[in-house]
């Protein structure tokens, strides 16, 4: 009861996309594969060519998934996933709606992905979902983010709501500061003319980090419910404090990589920034007064995407003697996102030895010598949990406003107020250094790559 359908502009048969469905499980999936699984697989898939803005496409692919429901039982649900340029989103599901391929009715269900970027700025993305609300409901809308698809990114919550000795600790009282960065090794590649319309602010920090700083602060939900557990992550960007144009130079670092300018389709005299560096903070109970610092940028020396606790330090040197405990670094919980996924606990401990010297030990727990295999892909969980309904790992409507309503101001500053010294930092490198010198204003540091 299962079927793939592929449509795209590109002429192509049927049995040339199963071939290259082939080609791409063998190229891109990881682990072993059972080759009687894989042709099982590709046998359901099908192509139709055709133009996203003409009905007549959206007639070819009624009757093609009608002639599915026949033969393979899928009886009219379809899940829609538009991996299309964004600015068709609205057109397609326009066309879907007339061609009565997203109306539900009878038990059968109908449900649409949406890829990001949703929208460049809060106006852009007000004016989409008023778009898609006109032939679907909220309910049937599944924004995609890739990074929520993470097996670390999903155990955040277990980490806090599963384990008693974590969350009476994950608050004001005891959090010094947070860190979550999400840093890569490569470039723009050939995604110039994308990357200078929307920058790291859009690409990275609105939907990434904004969905991982939701996790990491928000309260317990009610359940284990889609809709109890996102309204909880709404509540933790409702309480993002609001920067204003005198306070964003002092909390907010941009950078660009040295060879940015002469990437293909990008402006010799680009200001676009490849590299964002964040002091933000929440103003709610739990919260208020811890700084969160949000990293992230392209060209850097380490690929690497994580979530630091960075505890706060002991109150006063112990024993006796003020060389034992005063160098002592505090605690830091670590969750790794990607790569080499796990979790990783600091702590001090006495050093064996007639002498009483302190030092750190860490706890390291890495998911593939604990639970063996690598972890699945991010869309391969996404897709199934759409497939099934379950809407916790996706952005609600209410959520991808309330971020672009806090993050367009920014963008709209640095619109107006250009940053000026880019480029400023060099490919491999930790980045600019005004980033650094963002955390030493506060005593801090980065953890270092």
């Amino acid at each position: 009861e299962f079927a793939v359908v592929g449509v795209a502009r590109e002429p192509m048969t049927s049995d040339a996309f199963r071939a290259r469905m082939r080609q791409s499980l063998e190229e891109f999936r990881t682990g072993d594969i059972d080759p009687a699984l894989a042709d099982a697989l590709v046998r359901r898939a099908r192509y139709l060519a055709g133009d996203y803005t003409a009905p007549a496409t959206y007639a070819a692919l009624r009757d093609l998934l009608a002639e599915i429901d026949s033969s393979s039982g899928t009886k009219g649900n379809y899940l829609h996933y538009l991996a299309t340029p964004p600015t068709v989103f609205a057109t397609v599901v326009h066309q879907l709606g007339a061609a009565g391929l997203v109306a539900e009715a009878d038990g059968r269900w109908r449900r649409v992905i949406v890829e990001k970027p949703f929208g460049l700025d809060l106006e852009s993305a007000l004016a989409l979902n008023q778009e898609l609300r006109r032939d679907l409901a909220e309910s049937q809308i599944y924004r995609i983010d890739h990074y929520l698809g993470k097996e670390t990114v999903q155990n955040i919550l277990v980490l806090r709501f599963a384990n008693s000795i974590f969350e009476p600790l994950w608050n004001r009282s005891y959090v010094d500061f947070i860190e979550i960065c999400a840093l890569e090794t490569v470039g723009v590649e050939r995604r110039g003319e994308f990357y200078e319309q929307t920058g790291v602010l859009r690409d990275i920090v609105q939907n990434h980090l904004l969905e991982v700083l939701s996790l990491v602060a928000m309260e317990p939900p009610t359940t284990g419910g889609a809709d109890d557990i996102r309204t909880e992550k709404l509540k933790v960007l409702k309480s993002l404090r609001e920067l204003w144009s005198d306070t964003i130079p002092r909390n907010v670092v941009l950078g660009q990589y040295r060879g940015y300018r002469s990437e293909p389709d990008v402006s010799p005299a680009s200001v676009t920034p490849t590299y964002a560096a964040l002091r933000v903070f929440l103003d709610n109970w739990r919260w208020q007064g811890v700084p969160i610092y949000l990293r992230t940028g392209k060209k850097l020396k380490q690929r690497l995407t994580e979530v630091s606790l960075h505890m706060r330090p002991i109150p006063l040197s112990l024993f006796g003697r003020s060389d034992v405990c005063e160098h002592l670094d505090p605690n830091v919980l670590t969750i790794r996102i990607q790569p080499d996924e796990g979790i990783s606990l600091r702590f001090a401990s006495k050093i064996p030895g007639n002498d009483f010297a302190v030092g750190p030990v860490n706890m390291d727990m890495k998911y593939l010598e604990t639970f063996g295999g690598e972890p699945p892909e991010a869309y391969e969980r996404l897709l199934l949990d759409a497939m099934r309904g379950d809407a916790t790992l996706f952005s609600r409507r209410d959520a991808v406003e309330q971020s672009w309503k806090w993050i367009t101001p920014i963008l709209r500053y640095f619109e107006e107020n250009p940053p000026a010294g880019l480029p400023n930092y060099d490919p491999g490198s930790c980045g600019p250094q005004s980033a650094d010198d963002l955390l030493h204003h506060d005593r801090r540091e980065w953890r270092e790559l």
